[in-house]
């Protein structure tokens, strides 16, 4: 037996369950079964087209370098060109910073702004990755209980409530995973606000923000920054356009936190891929910005479709999504927990799922989380699917 001593930091990740159940469903596929996975938010779409030639183009032969540490300069202006254009908001690429996907943007974040025994408030239910970063670097998380009414997102009157003297700093997703929903926009700057005027930081998760919904004039969510310029923003090529594996993200972050995150991203990572920032220029052609707008429309049909389908078969969602590619189904009236429902609704129905347990406490035996970003086939079929299965606990 190994004698490797593990530290404390290790031993106290938690196990990241949607992945869990991805690697039962790959085992049941590998014996023959076809699994409908629903617990991964991973679109079915793929990079856009101009983004696969252009990475085909970068990866010719030709000497692929680092780039540096804060990512390539076209790729920053490009970035922060997309804020004016998509949000109205005026971003200096000397702000934005390139990271080897999300996490590896929310990794720079919490180290340049969390202390040991910092108190850091974050949503239940929300990511969990989130607070596991944040723990990792020494942080105390504490969860805030959210409510359907709070359209399960933090507001000032909880967080208020929730504030000590040890805290330092509030996290903040919208839309969130795993519900799907939006903050409101008054809420959002309500919040910032009172953490600014507490000395707090802010880090807002704005992964799902171009997959939210537009508003009667046709008008996208906007950024934070329209409300807090000085709110640490963390952003990803993943959902909005498609690019999981690809492993490229950003953030936007106060100009006096840029040289701490840079001499972090020297250390920590060198620097994003180089072929993928590259390549990542043609995310932000007219082609491709059309492509993406496409399949968020797409999207929208798909959450139309589940939503349909759960109320058919009896699982009620409290707060319908406005955004990302998550519904939050309550499992209650089956009388099973959410492990017991995800559990059994992989092995007796084929369908992969994600328990509440994921994404905290307050919810965690009560309710499910469903990715549609899944095929609109694969998502009637497991609905079909589940509709059969719930009709055997009754």
């Amino acid at each position: 037996m190994s004698n490797v001593r593990i530290s404390r930091r290790a031993r106290a990740v938690a196990p990241f369950y949607a992945m869990e159940f991805g690697k039962q469903a790959a085992a049941l596929e590998a014996q023959g079964h076809h699994v409908v996975k629903l617990s991964l938010g991973e679109p079915d779409f793929g990079a856009p087209p101009a983004v696969l030639d252009a990475m085909s183009e970068a990866m010719d032969g030709r000497p692929m370098a680092y780039t540096a540490a804060l990512g390539l300069p076209a790729l920053r202006q490009a970035v922060a060109r997309f804020y004016r254009d998509a949000h109205g908001v005026e971003v200096d690429s000397s702000r934005v910073v390139v990271t080897a996907g999300a996490s590896a943007a929310l990794v720079l974040a919490a180290a340049a702004l969390v202390d040991p025994g910092d108190e850091v408030l974050i949503g239940d239910p929300s990511y969990p990755c989130n607070r596991q970063i944040v723990e990792s670097f020494g942080a105390r998380v504490t969860l805030v209980p959210t409510t359907a009414g709070t359209r399960f997102q933090l507001d000032a009157a909880s967080v208020r409530a929730h504030w000590t003297d040890s805290t330092r700093g509030i996290m903040i997703a919208t839309p969130s995973n795993p519900t799907g929903t939006s903050m409101p926009a008054d809420e959002l700057a309500a919040l910032c606000d009172l953490a600014r005027e507490r000395g707090a930081w802010r880090i807002v998760d704005e992964i799902y923000l171009d997959l939210g919904d537009h508003d009667d004039q046709g008008r996208p969510p906007r950024s934070v920054l329209s409300y807090d310029p000085d709110a640490v923003v963390v952003n990803s090529f993943s959902k909005y356009f498609g690019m999981t594996g690809w492993r490229l993200g950003w953030c936007v972050v106060p100009e006096g936190l840029v040289p701490a995150m840079e001499r972090l991203a020297q250390n920590y990572f060198l620097c994003a891929s180089a072929p993928a920032q590259h390549a990542a220029l043609a995310c932000f052609t007219t082609e491709s910005l059309a492509v993406c707008e496409a399949r968020r429309a797409e999207f929208a049909e798909r959450r139309a479709l589940v939503l349909d389908g759960l109320e058919r078969i009896g699982l009620p969602v409290p707060v319908p999504p406005d955004g990302a590619f998550y519904v939050y189904f309550d499992v209650s009236r089956t009388g099973l927990t959410s492990w017991q429902f995800c559990e059994r609704a992989l092995r007796e129905a084929h369908v992969a799922l994600t328990p509440g347990k994921d994404f905290g406490v307050h919810t965690a035996e009560s309710h499910v989380r469903l990715s549609y970003a899944a095929s609109a086939g694969e998502l009637r079929e497991g609905i079909a699917r589940l509709g059969k299965f719930v009709a055997t606990l009754r």
